[in-house]
């Protein structure tokens, strides 16, 4: 593991009258032990059999398919089902404050503290789940925070010294990766104290990638799903207390995705505004890369949506994107977020020519961008009725119609595009052109898009009224 090195500053006052010395640097032949604070080492509660990697990491024992036979299908059903779907309302009727005066309007509770608020009496707070909706969000939060805890320390183990140096990646990068999968032992404490004795345990997981770019490809993948799947729902929480104690946690979630971006050589932040969504968008991407759970693992309610597949989703490690094989052979797999394939002959990865490499950085600029408006994105779409998820026990399925729009989620828009089927289970569109102020581009990033038989009018805080009108799901890398 990466040494702390402690730096002492040398601050030499100039004699009054003389010209400062020029200052004499010394650079140490050795750095002292690791820490001079006592400490031990403290038992691991994964909850797994981890094995040590050559590499000095941990890693689970095994990664790969399920092959039993499940003993339960289907999402976790609730006592009965009152209604097909939820019907779009008006307005709530008590939505009527608006303020013209710039000056708090009514009496204020206490010195300093504006009338309103949740949470804002002075009761005690309870840190824990509150009601079915918070149990089933939180449940899915959770097998999210263990895929990554597993996730970020299966790289660092797999791959060698060596491998991570020809990436980019040298040994200050993969400290912080670590450091990364570390947070995840937080976060994944705090929602299995926040959900009690019935939160999900540790499974074992099935992974695409076989290079350290398809791994860091292929985690800020999935970091955008955890991320966005979690803002869709935050502020829908009943418990008050616990969306808060989320919300610090995804705060760090949304770091990590940026950090996973600069190590594949994608500009780190080019939105202005992070989408949100509903929660069967992330179960439905987080599914297919789970392999079997433990025996009694609560199970979730959330829908597994069919995949969409974007034939020529752009590869992120060419040089000129636009060159993207349109035949879906350039994505290491059929599954729904499986990164790009890296090894390939026209490789930006170690191109030093600003525009066009795409090695570690802070940021990149693309003379070619990933993507543009206008840009003919081919589909292909499965059928429902796949099984997929732990142990094979969920099935994919769809309430819609037959696929007539494409459905294109980012920062605060949700935008349709038509949809010419062109044959079975295949189809096409052209990339959408739109702003969300000013002159920024709606689509960018990582990002969300689907089939739907209906352009329903849905915005940031009710876009799950669209799930009903979804025929399949994909993720597009935009930007």
């Amino acid at each position: 593991m990466a040494n702390s090195l402690l730096a002492a500053a040398l601050f030499l006052a100039p004699v009054l009258g003389a010209p400062a010395p020029a200052p004499q640097v010394t650079i140490p032949a050795s750095f002292g032990p690791d820490s001079q604070i006592s400490a031990s080492v403290q038992p691991s509660t994964t909850g797994y059999r981890l094995e040590v990697n050559v590499n000095g990491y941990t890693s689970a024992t095994y990664h790969g398919p399920y092959t039993g036979t499940p003993t339960t299908v289907g999402a976790a059903p609730g006592p009965t089902t009152l209604g097909a779907s939820i019907p779009p309302q008006p307005l709530n009727p008590t939505a009527t404050y608006y303020n013209t005066e710039g000056v708090p309007l009514n009496p204020m509770p206490a010195p300093f503290t504006p009338f309103g608020g949740l949470g804002t009496n002075g009761s005690l707070p309870r840190y824990m789940v509150n009601s079915d909706f918070d149990f089933e969000s939180i449940a899915l939060g959770l097998y999210q925070e263990w895929i990554e805890l597993d996730l970020f320390h299966d790289g660092l183990a797999r791959f060698t010294d060596e491998q991570f140096d020809a990436a980019g990646l040298g040994p200050e990068a993969r400290s912080l990766i670590q450091f990364m999968a570390d947070q995840e032992t937080g976060h994944s404490t705090l929602l299995t104290n926040m959900l009690g004795e019935r939160a999900p345990k540790q499974c074992v997981y099935n992974y695409p990638y076989t290079t350290v770019r398809e791994w860091v490809d292929f985690m800020q993948r999935v970091t955008r799903f955890g991320e966005s799947g979690t803002w869709g729902f935050i502020n829908h929480l009943d418990s008050r207390e616990v969306a808060q104690l989320l919300s610090q946690s995804i705060a760090t979630e949304a770091r990590q995705q940026l950090i996973f971006r600069q190590m594949s050589g994608l500009t780190p932040m080019n939105v202005w505004f992070e989408n949100g969504w509903p929660q069967s968008w992330a179960w439905t991407m987080l599914a297919p890369y789970i392999s079997y759970c433990p025996e009694n693992t609560t199970r979730l309610a959330w829908q597994n949506f069919p995949t969409l597949r974007i034939l020529n989703n752009a590869n992120i490690n060419r040089y000129s994107p636009n060159d993207t094989a349109q035949d879906g052979s350039e994505t290491v797999g059929p599954r729904i977020v499986d990164p790009s394939r890296s090894n390939i002959t026209e490789s930006c990865e170690n191109l030093n020519v600003t525009g066009y490499g795409c090695g570690p950085a802070i940021a990149h600029n693309k003379s070619e961008p990933l993507s543009f408006p206008g840009k003919k994105v081919l589909f292909q779409w499965e059928a429902p009725g796949l099984r997929v998820g732990p142990n094979n026990s969920y099935v994919t399925s769809t309430t819609a119609g037959a696929p007539k729009f494409v459905g294109w989620s980012q920062q605060l828009n949700l935008t349709y595009s038509p949809l010419t089927v062109t044959g079975n289970n295949t189809g096409f569109t052209y990339q959408p052109k739109g702003f969300v102020y000013d002159s920024h581009g709606i689509i960018n990033g990582t990002m969300a898009i689907m089939l739907t038989d209906l352009d329903l009018f849905v915005t940031p805080f009710n876009v799950s009224l669209l799930n009903p009108h979804i025929v399949a799901l994909g993720l597009y890398q935009a930007g």
